[in-house]
């Protein structure tokens, strides 16, 4: 497994060269917990309801929308979506590409690279 790139204001992580926002910090251990637990039932739900939709089950787009709602609500709870967590005033990037986005330099860097243009 790769190491985890996290950019040093600590806001996103770096997967296949896109920002990602990072859970909030801020959270207790226990609380951020309870909101994975809850954000992994929800992901298994989505996937049920993928299997009833493939079987034809009328309730099927019910079952979808509302997994998918509880989806978006555990990351919300996280701070992975939503108002973001921070308060430094800065923007968020959450799914931009890091070489058009001001960690351009800081991430070429840590593969001794030149920074895109």
């Amino acid at each position: 497994m790769r190491e985890v790139i996290i950019t040093p204001d600590l806001h996103y992580i770096v997967v296949r060269d896109r920002l990602w926002r990072r859970a909030n910090p801020h959270l207790s251990e226990e609380h951020r917990a309870a909101l994975v637990a809850r954000l992994m039932d929800a992901r298994r739900a989505v996937k049920a309801a993928k299997v009833i939709e493939r079987a034809g089950d009328p309730e099927a787009a019910a079952a979808m929308k509302a997994a998918r709602a509880e989806v978006n609500a555990a990351k919300t709870a996280l701070g992975e979506r939503g108002p973001v967590w921070w308060t430094d005033g800065a923007p968020d990037l959450n799914r931009h590409l890091v070489r058009n986005t001001p960690y351009a330099a800081w991430f070429a860097s840590l593969n001794g690279a030149e920074p895109a243009p």
